[in-house]
């Protein structure tokens, strides 16, 4: 809705990654120069990790947005806590190979095998993005190294780029899998975005859309967004998607610092009572009921123009 109010050819601030949206920041460009270094050795491992929202997924899009597609095939396998086995069979899944249930894990390497065999013969290499990697056994991760081994004519076949929150780095670190880790050709830590390069990012974003300053933003209206979200760049959009809304909601023609922090505190706002609390932290409490209070009053009051506008627009094609 708000696209419509300022003009916008499109949301600015979606949370899935767009590759149209990315933002080339120091860490963010350093991490591609590691990915890139990673790729042109066509073996082994690429580590990537960050908070969650730091924007590693984008990353990728951005890569494979560049990568020659008759040169690679790409499979992505986003993880929860699964076995050896069945980390296999989800990536076999990915890259299109479907199987038999029941079918023994000999047979599955080697249908594997083939895979990336015809692959390669057809000049193709085999890319696998492992995400959430920090949620994987040990099992899991000690296939992922024995898939590292398959070799064809002397080549290696696959080559995995492990996504994973900062929680992997002291597993990687373990002696578990220092195999593993030997394998590990480019490794990088990507971390938020600063003051400067957030207010640099909202603004790209917004430019992406066909932002011409309406709404304008003022200058503590970016360092609010800053002091919110840490620079991370998901929360940003979350909190920006917000702000704009309500900004559109009440024809308002000018982001502030008070807009973005009272948008903020409606996002993050959660009020547990308890009865036996000490009185100051009670007061506090109080003070957040208050608080609540006139946010529903907001929320209200952005609702009806949400339903006076709905109903203008309907008078309007009837």
């Amino acid at each position: 809705m708000y696209e419509k109010y300022y003009n916008f050819s499109g949301i600015p601030f979606l949370l899935t990654p767009d590759t149209r949206f990315f933002f080339g920041s120091t860490g963010h460009s350093r991490a591609i120069a590691h990915l890139v270094y990673g790729l042109a050795q066509e073996e082994g491992f690429i580590v990537i990790t960050g908070e969650v929202g730091a924007g590693k997924t984008t990353l990728v899009e951005q890569i494979w947005s560049q990568l020659d597609r008759n040169t690679y095939v790409m499979a992505r396998v986003v993880t929860t806590q699964v076995s050896g086995d069945d980390l296999l069979r989800l990536v076999m899944a990915n890259f299109g190979l479907g199987e038999t249930p029941g079918t023994d894990k000999a047979t599955l390497l080697r249908r594997f095998e083939h895979m990336v065999r015809d692959q390669r013969h057809l000049g193709r290499r085999c890319l696998l993005v492992v995400d959430e990697v920090q949620n994987l056994s040990l099992a899991a991760l000690e296939e992922l190294r024995m898939l590292s081994n398959i070799t064809v004519d002397g080549h290696a076949s696959v080559q995995t780029i492990l996504l994973g929150q900062p929680q992997f780095r002291p597993i990687l670190a373990s002696r578990d899998v220092e195999q593993l880790r030997q394998r590990v050709l480019a490794s990088y830590h990507l971390g938020p975005l600063s003051a400067a390069e957030t207010r640099g990012y909202v603004e790209h974003r917004l430019k992406t859309v066909g932002w011409r300053d309406d709404p304008h933003w003022e200058d503590a209206a970016f360092s609010a967004v800053f002091e919110q979200t840490n620079g991370i760049p998901r929360r940003i959009n979350t909190l920006c998607s917000r702000v704009l809304l309500y900004g559109s909601l009440e024809e308002a023609h000018a982001v502030t610092a008070d807009m973005v922090t009272a948008t903020a505190a409606e996002l993050n706002l959660g009020v547990a009572l308890v009865p036996d609390l000490p009185a100051q932290q009670q007061d506090s409490a109080l003070a957040r009921i208050a608080a609540l209070e006139q946010s529903a009053e907001r929320q209200e009051r952005m609702v009806r123009r949400v339903l006076d506008l709905l109903t203008a627009r309907a008078e309007g094609s009837s």
